[in-house]
């Protein structure tokens, strides 16, 4: 992944202030119930704080999402994972050993205060950690998950440059974070962990074959 928002003429530190400064911004954003546009590994995401009703309402309403589609989530550490899981199966944490950081998400039974903007109505939750530095950023200086849901209208086509997602959504968003590791474009790999076997839900970045292989 290529540094592509940040020039190749500037110094190491000056992109490091450049980083943490975009990271200060989309944080106020963040705690006042903002929903800012970020790069993540797979795909550029809609990020708000996933306890924050009135910023997951507004996702809803930006994206154009029907009510019923859950909205995934992005975490920073395995505690934030249980903050947001329940009955975690021994399975999650063979895949997160192997594929975390990185481009798989677990379905997995949520927890009881989990709310159903997130979950559309469900018993389950998604979670992944990312491996790029802005959602790991952000989920660990605000001390909580955050959505991961894709920054594109819903049933439109995924958004693969930084000037697709600001003519589409510059308007609509609180902030659009434009430092960082450019995403791969690849969406993740979806597996259910609430069935007895791991079952694929989506294909992606991880082939199934090599999850089916790390469960023992």
């Amino acid at each position: 992944m290529s540094e592509e928002y940040i020039p190749d003429t500037v110094t190491s530190q000056q992109a490091e202030g450049i980083f943490q400064r975009e990271i200060a911004v989309a944080l106020e954003h963040l705690r006042r119930g903002g929903v800012v546009a970020i790069p993540t590994d797979t795909l550029y995401g809609l990020a708000a704080d996933v306890f924050n009703d009135a910023a997951l309402e507004r996702i809803y309403t930006i994206k154009g999402r029907p009510s019923d589609r859950a909205i995934p989530v992005l975490v920073a550490n395995w505690d934030q994972v249980e903050r947001v899981t329940r009955d975690i199966p021994p399975a999650a944490r063979q895949l997160a050993e192997r594929f975390w950081p990185g481009q798989l998400t677990l379905v997995m039974r949520k927890a009881a205060w989990m709310t159903d903007l997130i979950t559309g109505g469900r018993d389950s939750v998604a979670v992944r950690m990312p491996d790029h530095p802005v959602p790991l950023a952000l989920a660990t200086e605000l001390s909580r998950p955050i959505t991961g849901t894709s920054a594109n209208l819903s049933g439109a086509p995924n958004l693969l440059s930084l000037d697709a997602v600001v003519a589409e959504l510059g308007n609509k968003v609180d902030y659009i974070v434009r430092c960082g590791p450019a995403p791969q474009g690849i969406g993740s790999t979806i597996i259910d962990l609430t069935t007895c076997a791991p079952r694929l839900l989506r294909h992606g970045a991880v082939p199934f074959q090599q999850v089916l292989q790390t469960v023992r």
